[in-house]
């Protein structure tokens, strides 16, 4: 079974950055001020498969990208997005849903400044792979 955006959805809850009704996945239209958008994020290549076939892979790849859509206070949206980019790099022994998170590998060298959406609410993106084991 595959690592649900649900699961990953509530795992950023935890952490405490933006209230639960303020983390998404999926298209949110009139998105509220700090809040955290959890997206699939489109990878290339084949798929991950072992020798043997898809019965004998252990594990699996999670691409996400993940949207701090903060305040119009640019320093604010900053600190949000830090905040959050430092808590996953920080994390250890993670599972989501019923899944281990073998590692968590952040695919940018911090968070990427998108700059403003229409409303001037600064927005940041930071993109993650989880590799987490496969249930059978």
């Amino acid at each position: 079974m595959m690592l649900k955006l649900a699961d990953i959805r509530n795992y950023i809850v935890s952490l405490g950055i933006a209230e639960d009704s303020h983390v998404y996945i999926g298209k949110l239209d009139n998105k509220q001020e700090k809040s955290i958008g959890v997206y699939h994020r489109k990878g290339d290549g084949p798929p991950l498969t072992a020798l043997g076939g898809i019965d004998c892979s252990s594990y699996d790849v999670r691409r996400l990208s993940l949207l701090i859509h903060w305040t119009r206070n640019a320093s604010a949206s900053e600190e949000a997005a830090y905040q959050l980019y430092e808590a996953l790099r920080r994390k250890k022994d993670i599972t989501i849903g019923d899944h281990d998170i073998r590692f968590l590998i952040l695919q940018t060298p911090e968070p990427v400044d998108i700059g403003t959406d229409d409303n001037g609410v600064y927005e940041y993106v930071i993109w993650v792979d989880l590799i987490y084991s496969r249930s059978t």
